[in-house]
């Protein structure tokens, strides 16, 4: 049927929060939430439906979903079930959102919402980093530090549609959800489905505050529990150092390299288990190539694990190359409509994950490796879009199913990895940014913000990113220069400045760094294990800068704060006027570690500092400031 007329029946408000069966979704104690239940029938269409309502308050925000039963005979297809639908107030608001490509995610879109519809999805089947699952409605004139905010986002990794709508009056509606495109679930007499759990975050205090909101609402209810609130260790990424071509004598020489500059953990990506360097085979099969690495993974985590590090392994668990031991034996395991060609994309295919056999041999293959417990970290990558979407086990009906069952899928064995191998650290990946949302950080504790390394782009990707993430989630590497996706060159100390307040790590040829460098590396390490603990719970802040040849950014903890102005270019026309710190004490003074001036902090709050115009690219400036509890000392 084609038509329902929901009518209230009832209400029930409940301490904490319910769980959201097969989806993750936040987490909280009765002390911590409340959650009003409404329910709603139509006794002829056989449907009810109970809208969750569950409020947090000290972190401001509203989480709402919604469960639809068959109670009647017949079975019901469903073709759009939104998590969330808002009437808000006939006013001026600004239309906020995140876009981008592979190496350029999490660019700011803004513009002035208008009658009509205004919208942003994803159809690819990932959260893509064409579009984040989220928008904000934002008063006109409101920047990083002042003004209303409005904001949406959804705990979902699938296609998602986030949209408003302004009618003809000027009201309008805002809502978020699983799209509808390419969407139809069947729910026979007795069965449920429930929507994924969208974010409802309002703050008065500009974007920083609906930032703070968001962070603060993640660290406490929605990462996982063993690794949130602890620090990141510092690593090195094979990758540009190795790509493909890797052996034990490189893994030995890099990771001893490594522990002498102070990093804390190897990762060998790519490579490992491939026939041969490059991307055309063996995917799937995840048997480790001993002509490269003589003795398999365990010699390899040996050596790391001698050589003083923690070790961390690659892989990419949802693909298959057609050039595999897997798909001559299972060719049915991968996403396939049948009779017509399949679609490659970096040579190859997507398993199934809606089957139950594909899962099983997924997670078997996982435990193989992990069992013996030499391997710390995972590197969970995904690196091309959904295609031919179908699978061979869902009957016709069904398949308006696959996209989302698929995603189901893949929170089944990441919830059986996280479950199973609690204290080993996951990071995920999907050609960068692509999968970069808060449906994956609830199974994993940390994200690869984007390919891209150059620092002059990552001031973009990760202010973007921080509008919604902390930054301790937030994958940011130390690379080489010229880069290798800009050729851009910049100095080291501003690629180092540009991840030293995110999720630090390097992806370089450390043999090929000279003296020099080296000993820059090992001060950049040595200066960010000194201070990442007292940072690690710090308020995050982005500053409006006196103009666009500027970034800001800060942390603020109760006695430290800790900026940094990046300086894009050397323009000797271009005024660069004052830089106003925030989140400081206005009645404490302050004093800069290098100077050892004291400052009030409402002076540096309301007046700022200023920085010299340096005659060099790229370049930045940092800013430490202590809270001076007497006149004489810190």
């Amino acid at each position: 049927m084609s038509y329902a007329d929901l009518t209230f029946t009832g209400l029930k408000i409940a301490d904490g929060k319910p769980e959201i069966p097969g989806l993750p979704s936040i987490t909280a104690s009765g002390s911590e939430a409340k959650t009003l239940e409404l329910t709603c029938g139509d006794a002829c269409a056989g449907l009810r439906v109970t809208l969750y309502y569950t409020i947090l308050e000290k972190e401001g925000v509203i989480l709402r979903h919604q469960k639809i039963e068959n109670t009647g005979s017949q079975t019901l297809k469903l073709e759009n079930a939104q998590s969330l639908s808002l009437e808000l107030p006939a006013q001026e608001y600004d239309f906020l959102s995140l876009y981008g490509t592979h190496a350029k995610e999490a660019n700011r879109f803004r513009f002035r919402a208008h009658h009509g519809v205004q919208k942003t999805e994803s159809v690819r089947g990932s959260s893509s980093p064409q579009y984040q699952p989220f928008f904000a409605l934002v008063s006109p004139g409101a920047s990083e530090e002042k003004g209303e905010v409005r904001a949406f986002h959804l705990i979902y990794s699938g296609n998602f549609l986030a949209q408003a709508e302004c009618d003809q009056f000027g009201n309008v509606r805002a809502q978020i959800g699983i799209h509808p495109d390419a969407f139809c679930w069947e729910l026979s007499p007795g069965e449920t489905f429930h929507t994924p759990e969208a974010v409802l975050n309002y703050s008065d205090d500009g974007l920083n505050g609906m930032s703070h909101n968001f962070h603060t609402l993640y660290r406490r209810h929605l990462f996982p529990r063993t690794f949130a609130g602890k620090e990141c260790p510092i690593l090195l990424n094979s990758w540009e150092g190795m790509c493909y071509d890797v052996s034990l004598d490189k893994i030995e020489e890099q990771s001893s390299l490594a522990k002498e500059l102070g990093m804390e953990l190897f990762v060998l990506d790519d490579g490992w288990f491939r026939a041969g360097n490059d991307s055309r085979s063996s995917m799937g099969d995840w048997t480790c190539n001993e002509k490269k690495l003589p003795g398999g993974i365990r010699a390899a985590a040996e050596i790391v694990r001698k050589n003083g590090l923690k070790f961390g392994l690659w892989f990419e668990p949802e693909a298959i190359s057609r050039k595999s031991r897997l798909y001559e034996n299972h060719p049915d395991w991968a996403l396939h409509v049948p009779g017509y060609p399949m679609t490659e994309g970096r040579h190859e295919y997507l398993l199934d994950l809606t089957r139950e056999d594909v899962r099983t041999y997924l997670k078997e293959m996982l435990d193989s490796y992990l069992k013996d417990g030499m391997i710390d970290y995972i590197k969970w990558d995904m690196n091309r879009p959904l295609t031919d979407v179908s699978s061979t086990l869902l009957p016709a009906e069904k398949k308006g199913e696959t996209f989302h069952r698929y995603i189901l899928g893949l929170y089944d064995i990441l919830g059986w990895l996280k479950d199973t191998y609690p204290h080993v650290l996951v990071e995920g990946c999907s050609s960068g940014g692509a999968r970069f949302d808060p449906g994956m950080l609830y199974y994993i504790s940390q994200n690869w913000a984007s390919d891209n390394t150059d620092a002059f782009d990552r001031t973009v990707i990760q202010s973007g990113f921080s509008l919604l993430y902390p930054p301790e989630v937030i994958g940011a590497h130390v690379s080489i220069t010229p880069n290798h996706q800009t050729g851009r060159t910049t100095p080291l100390d501003t690629r180092y400045q540009a991840a030293r307040l995110f999720n630090l790590g390097y992806e370089m040829d450390l043999t090929k760094c000279t003296e020099e460098e080296k000993n820059e590396i090992r001060r950049q390490t040595a200066e960010h294990i000194e201070e990442r603990s007292r940072f690690l719970d710090g308020t995050f802040y982005r500053h409006d800068v006196p103009n666009d040849n500027y970034v800001m950014w800060s942390v603020v903890t109760e006695d430290e704060c800790l900026a940094v102005v990046f300086q894009k270019f050397f323009d000797p026309l271009c005024s660069h006027g004052r830089f106003r710190l925030l989140g400081l004490d206005p009645d404490a003074d302050y004093m800069d570690a290098e100077s050892r001036k004291v400052y009030g902090g409402d002076e540096l709050m309301q007046i700022g500092v200023t920085v010299p115009l340096v005659k060099e690219d790229f370049h930045t400036f940092v800013i430490r400031l202590k809270r001076a509890f007497c006149c004489t000392g810190l």
